[in-house]
């Protein structure tokens, strides 16, 4: 806004804003700030404001010297300071700072650099919740100088009078609200003390509120943060700040550690989630700035993957937005970021270094957390792949553990190949590691980085089969009969069959049919069937050539022994289709409708040739 014309105009007057105030108030209320709540940390950021000029007028005095007085009856709304105080000259100065050219807002800006926010603009947010404001304010700068009073109204008019000194006694400013009968919401005393103890409970000077029933004003932060106090022990201070977490997040967290970054002024802790977070979930953090509450959903002051955290950080150097929700990105919040983010690695360092039973606490509820940042940070790589647990053919266990006993590691790409050779691997001797689990591959083939002399290599069948025993010539002629009934009843399924010998002999059968194959095979179908269209020769053109699905029968089975010997056809191919079937299952991947089809009609069959049997 441009400040009015005042030298031709006697003291009380009424001026205007030259604006239009409801188009401003508006454009507060739904484009710059989140909740008509703001209003009261705009009055208390003008407030502690007004007290660090006062300080920096009197450098000898005491923090608890000058406060902060807060009185709401239902009726009014009080905020009290004992600042530095506003001539009549401070008064239109600081409202003309909206919409003035940007030379006066940086020269402005200069000259407040050590303080919150802009006069102006924060008394304005209080024509959110009432109609008029009025303010009392006396300047510190000048002994014995004038009380000046300002009334600002809804409409855009304001008065300003130069009253006697003694309209108040002390140096500082007072500002009263008279809200509308809608604003109750945010103005009744319990919510203006709830309000008050939400964004100022970290500010430096005393701030006291007072409900207008006579009782004594209660303060709102009798106690600095507690990364601030002293305690007696490192365990004593270790309770108080998870106790300090649990009280603000609502959770006990599984540890906490201090954030203290001395250039930008920042202090803080940031507290460990006891529980998994959902994949790409940011959780906010409650940033401070000067003590005053910033935002509690502060994104920006993390990197993506610290997602197992949540902060409560208050910083000097930090520059709020327009709105002062947010922070203002610049080389100083990225600056902080990375020095954050340094402390969460080096906390994890030292944990894995010294504390194996947190570290196993911890990657018991983060571990995709862990492994996401593992993935393109090769220091947390080093530092935690060998504790992160896997899946493999020896059970749950580190890829530490894994190599020791298996120089060559064997990868799947997905879940259900791993579980089709799970057990057959391990029984053949081969280190198999379940790779279908989200960041799951890609950290296995990073493991020769840490371990040179690990080799590893994705699973293929040619891998597996080749480690399957051959039955001999004079077996292999007696089963050639069975094996192509077999085949032909599996064509439909474009899967070939083959006798082998392996452990466990309880398993009768094994069914090699990866991903990949199964949907090369789809895509061939459908371009058969479009053949001639447009759609079946792009489909032709994507065609690959992939190993057809196997199933592997196990000469060792007593099962597998008895269906070789079948001399009855259609019972032949009902045992092969069952086997198929039975394979397909094991290995827990979804079923086709063929396949569900299948299973039904060969065990019907097998259970209908059986009654028949018996009578």
């Amino acid at each position: 806004m441009t400040a009015p014309d005042t030298t031709s105009r006697p003291t009380g007057d009424d001026r205007t804003f030259q604006v239009d105030l409801r188009g401003l108030v508006d454009l507060l209320s739904h484009h710059l700030y989140s909740s008509p709540r703001v209003y009261l940390r705009e009055l208390l950021q003008n407030a502690v404001d007004a007290l660090t000029a006062r300080h920096s007028l009197e450098p000898g005095a005491t923090a608890d010297a000058f406060g902060i007085r807060l009185y709401a009856d239902g009726a009014v709304v009080r905020v009290e300071d004992d600042g530095v105080g506003l001539t009549e000259t401070d008064v239109h100065a600081f409202l003309a700072t909206i919409g003035r050219s940007s030379k006066r807002a940086e020269r402005i800006a200069e000259q407040r650099g050590d303080f919150i926010g802009q006069f102006g603009i924060g008394l304005l947010s209080c024509f959110l919740v009432a109609d008029e404001i009025h303010v009392l304010s006396r300047s510190a700068r000048t002994p014995g100088a004038p009380t000046v009073e300002w009334r600002g109204r809804g409409d855009g008019s304001y008065t300003v009078r130069t009253l006697p000194a003694s309209a108040r006694p002390e140096p500082g400013t007072t500002v009263t609200l008279t809200p509308r009968s809608d604003a109750g919401e945010w103005t009744r005393p319990a919510r203006v003390a709830a309000l008050a103890r939400h964004f100022g409970s970290l500010l430096r000077h005393p701030v006291t509120v007072d409900d207008g029933k006579g009782g004594p004003a209660a303060r709102i932060n009798p106690e600095p943060g507690p990364w601030a106090r002293s305690h007696p022990t490192p365990g004593a201070r270790s309770r108080a700040l998870a106790a300090y977490g649990t009280e603000v997040f609502g959770f006990e967290p599984l540890d906490t550690l201090d954030l203290d970054l001395p250039a930008v002024g920042l202090k803080g802790i940031a507290c460990v989630l006891p529980e998994a977070v959902p994949t790409g979930r940011r959780h906010g953090h409650r940033v401070h700035v000067k003590g005053m509450l910033l935002s509690e959903q502060a994104e920006e002051i993390l990197p993506d993957w610290a997602f197992f955290v949540r902060c409560v950080v208050d910083a000097e150097s930090l520059r709020p937005t327009a709105s002062r929700e947010s922070l203002y990105e610049d080389d100083t919040l990225a600056a902080v970021r990375d020095a954050l983010a340094a402390k969460l690695r080096d906390w994890i360092a030292r944990i894995a270094a010294s504390d194996p039973e947190l570290l196993a606490r911890f990657l018991g509820a983060h571990h995709l957390a862990v492994k996401s940042l593992a993935v393109h940070d090769d220091e947390i790589l080093r530092m935690l792949l060998p504790w992160i647990p896997f899946e493999t053919t020896d059970g749950s266990t580190t890829l530490d553990e894994f190599a020791r006993t298996h120089r060559t590691v064997l990868v799947t790409s997905s879940v259900e190949e791993f579980r089709q050779v799970a057990a057959i691997a391990s029984a053949a001797g081969l280190g198999v590691v379940n790779g279908g689990y989200t960041y799951d591959r890609e950290l296995v083939h990073r493991l020769p980085e840490l371990r040179p002399e690990v080799s590893v290599a994705d699973l293929d069948p040619a891998t597996l089969t080749a480690h399957l025993d051959p039955v001999d010539r004079e077996t292999e002629l007696a089963a050639a009969p069975y094996l192509a009934l077999a085949r032909d009843a599996l064509a439909v399924f474009d899967c070939d069959v083959a006798l082998r010998t392996f452990q466990p002999a309880s398993a009768p059968a094994l069914l090699i049919d990866s991903r990949d194959a199964r949907h090369e095979r789809t895509r061939s179908q459908l371009a058969r069937e479009q053949q001639g269209g447009l759609w079946g020769d792009i489909l032709g053109a994507l065609r690959q050539e992939v190993p057809r699905a196997q199933l592997i029968l196990n000469q060792l089975n007593p099962l597998v022994r008895t269906a070789t010997s079948i001399d009855e056809p259609e019972l032949a191919r009902t045992s092969a289709e069952a086997l198929y079937g039975q394979a397909a299952m094991l290995s827990r991947r979804p079923l086709r409708p063929a396949e569900t089809s299948l299973i039904n009609r060969s065990f019907l069959d097998l259970l209908a040739h059986a009654l028949r049997k018996d009578s």
